[in-house]
């Protein structure tokens, strides 16, 4: 039978294995974070003494306070805040309608809080996506802001709060619970009260008010006992608290003195954030007209 293919032919352009792409660095299979590799020292908080600014211990001592309102046009109320290197910023947009009218309530208005963390502001380089720690924060806030609102005002109307951290040095939720009542406030939203917040580090038999960063991620050598943070929102003109958040342990009596000492720098903050408010509205307010 005669060979049907009598001569083998051979194509070179056809090969088993695919072509390297030259455009792209391909990086390990198997990879590690470079901050793996970083020496984290926890710092130790010493119990006595002054602070590393200066403030002293076991005192309702805060950090001087910048406070600024409307300083973003498009918004309906802004507020900035800054105490010692914590810088937020708020924005307030409606009373609008709702999105969803599923959701719609005809006698009571919606509050929104969305509280996130600039890539910039820790000393990691985070993400613009919300993560759990932004999503905690803003429930935290929304539970301290509702009391203060008149929500029954607005019906069918939703309110939202955006808060910004620009830089994180220690109580960004007491902060950011001021910050935001004051862009309420700004935003011309009716409230029983103003809301402030204050938080203080314990540690031990001594605590710090108005932690700092390195304060609050700081451990003790001196006991484990009544180890903790604890932040307080309160309304100064009615006397009532409308948030409270603590971690740590800490027992009975310790906790009860620390929600006095965070009422205590809450009034301490009061004049500051009316004198801010003044400003603003003095500002709004239109020329006299000439007689």
């Amino acid at each position: 039978m005669p060979d049907c293919f009598p001569h083998a032919v051979t194509f070179p352009f056809l090969c088993t294995t695919m072509p390297t792409d030259t455009k792209r660095v391909r990086g390990p299979e198997v990879s590690q974070s470079p901050t793996l590799f970083l020496c984290k020292h926890v710092a130790v908080l010493p119990s006595h003494g002054r602070r590393a600014d200066g403030r002293q211990r076991d005192q309702v001592d805060v950090r001087p306070v910048f406070v600024r309102c409307g300083l973003v046009s498009q918004a309906k109320g802004s507020a900035y805040i800054e105490a010692g290197n914590t810088k937020l910023m708020c924005c307030v947009y409606g009373p609008r309608e709702m999105e969803r009218k599923d959701e719609t309530d005809m006698k009571c208005g919606k509050l929104t809080t969305d509280m996130r963390f600039a890539p910039f502001s820790c000393l990691e380089r985070g993400s613009w996506i919300q993560g759990s720690q932004d999503k905690d924060l803003s429930l935290m806030l929304h539970e301290s802001l509702q009391p203060a609102v008149c929500l029954h005002k607005y019906p069918r109307s939703q309110i939202e709060v955006n808060v910004m951290v620009l830089e994180n040095s220690g109580s960004v939720l007491a902060h950011a619970v001021t910050c935001a009542s004051l862009a309420l406030a700004d935003a011309g939203i009716e409230m029983y009260d103003l809301v402030l917040g204050c938080s203080i580090r314990q540690n031990g038999a001594s605590y710090v008010v108005d932690p700092s960063y390195m304060e609050e991620n700081s451990c003790s050598s001196v006991s484990s006992e009544n180890q903790g943070g604890l932040t307080v929102a309160f309304l100064p003109s009615l006397n009532q608290i409308s948030g409270l958040q603590s971690d740590g342990e800490m027992n009975e009596e310790t906790l009860t003195a620390g929600v006095r000492t965070c009422i205590e720098g809450c009034y301490k903050l009061y004049p500051v954030i009316q004198q801010a408010l003044t400003k603003a509205v003095r500002r709004a307010a239109p020329p006299p007209s000439e007689s």
